[in-house]
């Protein structure tokens, strides 16, 4: 049976399109949509069960997968098949997810999957600017219970132009790489970094990808249309009992109110708000507490948020007592483990983070292998978010997908400033030891400090910051909240962290839980996040003012050479000899990498003793030395033959070439040792490539003064050679 497809394009505006069909793939899946750019291809499908979950939250997976057949390649290591998702993969996960999951109901707790596959890769289309709409476009087939279509896009800039869903090529030349995702009338996540770009232009971007994403959501609308739109299934709803709800807010409000005004510590606020839960659970039978505990602990959960928001938008007060522009307090310190080649602490308020700097060759580069991109990093940030930092006892099962994400908005609020010309592979790893409040900004700050001090030559420190935004549109009134607490996090309608120099923003996370957030708000949020930034900053330079001129004593020293490719295997040696040896010997590290369009090699050094980079050097020197023909060159014996000696040129140890007995002196010499002998040193003339022997000559009499009357012998006559042979080839033959 021929199967119906239905199809829906999408005119990106300068000749490039984005089809969305269904119909044709996994027609089992509850919806499933193929999205298609030039080459690329993302299959996405969703299912969700219809029987609610034993959970009190929505157990959404999204999955996104690169499959490396989609490229024609094969998968890297020994089992050909591919393994647990690469950083990449994860980060657009967790970009699809942080739009999709706020748009279902907070009591739809029906276990859903959305599973997305690069099913055909195109070097000029990057996949994950298309997988926000490929999810949303899935979803929209289905009878789930979700808010509206979403989609996601890719903003760039170059030469002050936007662009929608540059090229990487194009990304290369960009100085914004952010991706927003928002419904048609909010704009709901954004994430990116920029080349220290204004507020306002920042704005901008958000402003010309929210245009293209209206024009996204219609298309989906559009398809759902023409496939039949369905009803929206029907889902056991949670318990609700409105006089509970008043009971318990009517015991709990004023006493949390109470609590929260107080500016107490997060442990101190902790115990007392533990105390006015349990004091209202004491009034509930058990008969009552067996029927109603989980909707008691959620009003009392409803009314505890309902009373600090409404502290912060009628006195402007916080729960640590700060005003709304206050900053917690802050101190640091550099150079605090002896034995890494840079480390700093960042402490802001109950949040402390320790960083570390690691030097190194390009051999220690962090591979990136993905079906859409192959590549390496020379800068990378590792982040670590142990379970004793919050003070709580729990599995460790890995790396998490949120310490992945909290990683790469510090990595990428830094890589920017890295000088290019930096000689290092550079590692960064941030162990949050404390946490109260944005860990990943206090990793920004720790990091910026601990490059410092590792004699990483900064272009300009980076300071980073975390925002809230309370508002209430009923009364108009909101509050924008400067360096947020843990808990702050959960109870605003928006969170952002915005990082940067003086001059500008360089990267940028932010989510928003509020509909039809104005431009206005988000400028002044803007605002607001660049004086605590620049506060910050303040504290960070007033701990150290500029980097480290060099590198610690114990730290590696980085010095490259660029050589041609043709003098690559002399240094190698036969088997690695050559190098493998000088490396033994000098104590360095060397690394060699070619460079085919230049036809040359770059030679990395790394050592801790300088004079075994300088043996180094002089071996490169050496092995790259190329006399001038008709120049004057000091040598040294270091051989003797019976038909001359071996001399090494002084400027160049280990070039050596024949100095034939004949070119000792301008007198006939019987024997070498009647003119030179070993360790002698002298000078010598270079005549280049003997047209009959073929090796290169050098002369010692060449500069020697022709004693009085001295006879050069006739040159041999060819002709006459020639002739004897001839003459000697006929007698043979009579014979």
């Amino acid at each position: 049976m021929i199967p119906k497809i239905f199809k829906e394009v999408i005119d990106l505006g300068d000749g490039r399109q984005i089809s969305i069909e269904t119909g044709k793939l996994a027609k089992q899946a509850h919806g499933s949509v193929v999205v298609q750019s030039g080459k690329c291809m993302l299959l996405c499908t969703v299912v969700s069960n219809y029987k609610q979950s034993d959970v009190d939250f929505l157990p959404l997976t999204v999955d996104y997968r690169e499959k490396f057949a989609a490229a024609g390649r094969y998968p890297g290591g020994f089992f050909k098949r591919e393994a647990r998702p690469s950083d990449g993969e994860v980060l657009t996960m967790r970009l699809v997810d942080r739009v999709l999951r706020p748009l279902f109901p907070k009591d739809y707790h029906s276990e859903t999957q959305v599973m997305i596959q690069l099913m055909s890769h195109d070097d000029d289309v990057m996949p994950d600017a298309m997988a926000g709409l490929a999810a949303s476009a899935a979803i929209q087939l289905t009878d789930f219970p979700f808010e509206c279509a979403i989609s996601e896009v890719r903003v760039g800039r170059i030469n002050g132009d936007f662009i929608l869903n540059p090229t990487r090529k194009q990304l290369d030349e960009s100085d914004i790489d952010m991706m927003v995702g928002a419904s048609k009338d909010s704009v709901m996540m954004v994430e990116g970094e920029m080349s220290e770009i204004s507020e306002e232009e920042m704005v901008e971007a958000i402003k010309f990808a929210h245009e293209a994403i209206k024009i996204q959501c219609a298309a989906q609308e559009k398809l759902a249309k023409s496939v039949g739109e369905k009803e929206v299934r029907e889902y056991e709803p949670e318990k609700e009992d409105l006089d509970l709800e008043k009971k318990i807010n009517d015991m709990a409000y004023d006493k949390v109110y109470t609590v929260a005004k107080s500016g107490s510590s997060k442990q101190e606020r902790s115990a007392a708000f533990n105390e006015i839960k349990e004091n209202i659970f004491s009034t509930f039978s058990e008969d009552e507490l067996e029927e109603n505990e989980d909707l008691i602990s959620k009003y009392y959960r409803k009314s505890e948020k309902e009373a600090i928001r409404n502290l912060t938008l009628n006195q402007g007060l916080r729960l640590d007592g700060r005003k709304t522009n206050e900053i917690r307090s802050i101190w640091c310190e550099v150079d605090y483990l002896p034995s890494t080649h840079g480390s700093s602490i960042f402490t802001r308020g109950e949040t402390q983070a320790l960083a570390t700097v690691t030097l190194g060759t390009s051999r220690d580069s962090n591979q990136i292998d993905m079906p859409s991109y192959e590549g390496e990093e020379r800068f990378y940030l590792h982040y670590n978010f142990p379970p004793f930092c919050t003070g709580e006892a729990r599995p460790i099962r890995g790396t998490s997908r949120r310490e992945v994400g909290h990683g790469n908005l510090a990595q990428r609020a830094l890589k920017g400033m890295v000088p290019e010309d930096c000689p290092y592979t550079v590692r960064v790893v941030s162990e949050v030891l404390e946490s109260n409040g944005s860990s990943s900004m206090a990793t920004v700050c720790s990091g910026t400090m601990a490059l410092m001090d590792a004699g990483v030559q900064l272009k300009k420190p980076v300071s980073g910051i975390a925002m809230g935004l309370i508002s209430d549109p009923d009364s108009g009134k909101y509050a924008v909240l400067s360096d947020i607490l843990g808990d702050e996090d959960h109870l605003g309608d928006m969170d952002f962290k915005v990082t940067g120099t003086k001059d500008g923003i360089t990267a940028c996370q932010m989510d928003i839980k509020v509909k039809g957030l104005s431009y206005e708000i988000l400028v002044k949020a803007l605002q607001q996040a660049r004086d605590g930034r620049i506060q910050i900053l303040e504290k960070l330079t007033n701990t150290i003012s500029v980097p480290a001129k060099e590198v610690k004593p114990h730290a590696p020293k980085m010095v490259t050479r660029i050589i041609p490719n043709e003098f690559i295997g002399a240094l190698i040696g036969p088997g690695g000899k050559v190098i493998q040896e000088l490396q033994k010997e000098t104590g360095t590290t060397i690394v060699i990498n070619e460079d085919p369009e230049t036809e040359e090699g770059i030679v990395e050094i790394l050592g801790t003793n300088q004079n075994g980079i300088d043996a180094v050097i002089e071996k490169i020197d050496s092995i790259m030395f190329k006399p001038d023909v008709g120049s004057i060159y000091e040598v040294k014996v270091i051989k003797v033959l019976d038909f001359g000696a071996v001399v090494e040129y002084t400027e160049a140890p280990g070039n050596e070439v024949l100095l034939h007995v004949s070119e000792l002196a301008w007198e006939r010499t019987e024997n070498v040792t009647d003119v030179v002998n070993l360790g002698d040193v002298f000078d010598v003339k270079y005549f280049g490539i003997d047209s009959r022997t073929r090796k290169e000559k050098v002369s010692r009499k060449a500069i020697l003064p022709k004693p009085e009357g001295f006879k050069d012998r006739p040159p041999r006559d060819k002709n006459r050679n020639r002739n004897d042979g001839r003459r000697n080839d006929r007698k043979a033959h009579r014979k």
